[in-house]
């Protein structure tokens, strides 16, 4: 395999597409999501050009990011497998090999063609992606952020402690609020 493959198989693994899944549905949870920022998002994560998104296409891939964002929230494998498994039957096509006309290595598809529409695409390659990870895993793909303030979803990794916040940055704004908010009702937070 040429390096030019292996770098396309690394950009399009299961935990990259995963993780492009996520980077995905926290851009697209903004009221209005830019084209431009979305666009972004798409190379960030090793998509070819020309990506050229309307607002109805970004209109569109938020719907999907909404059908996809349960996943994120399940409780457990079960709830996962219970959300993937609905989306595959009611929104992909039926699983094909693609090499995009020999432009990429071969490679799974669940969308309907390769010219699906952006939407169709991301709601089948993260189908595709989290339905291995659950499967690898046991477990859901990820999590929805504890933060109040955060609506953003991540990747579990590992298996360390379970993540609650999507970010250490929203992990210390929780804790400096809990703890500012301890001091202000007169508990000191130590345990004696």
């Amino acid at each position: 395999m040429s390096s030019h493959s292996n770098d396309w198989s690394t950009r399009h693994s299961v935990l990259a597409t995963a993780r492009r899944t996520a980077a995905l549905l926290n851009v697209l949870a903004d009221e209005r999501p830019d084209p431009a920022g979305v666009a972004d998002t798409l190379r960030a994560y090793g998509e070819a050009e020309p990506i050229d998104l309307t607002t109805g296409d970004v209109a569109a891939m938020r719907a999907a990011a909404a059908l996809l964002r349960p996943a994120f929230a399940a409780e457990d494998a079960d709830a996962a497998a219970a959300v993937l498994n609905r989306l595959l039957k009611d929104h992909t096509g039926p699983l094909r090999l693609s090499s995009h006309g020999g432009g990429t290595p071969w490679h799974p598809h669940l969308d309907h063609d390769d010219e699906a529409p952006w939407d169709e695409w991301l709601l089948a390659s993260s189908c595709m992606a989290l339905t291995v990870l659950v499967w690898d895993r046991q477990r859901p793909p990820g999590g929805t952020c504890a933060s109040p303030s955060c609506r953003n979803v991540f990747l579990a990794q590992g298996s360390g402690p379970e993540r609650r916040y999507c970010s250490r940055r929203c992990a210390t704004r929780e804790r400096v609020a809990a703890h500012r908010r301890a001091h202000a009702t007169g508990q000191s937070g130590e345990v004696t």
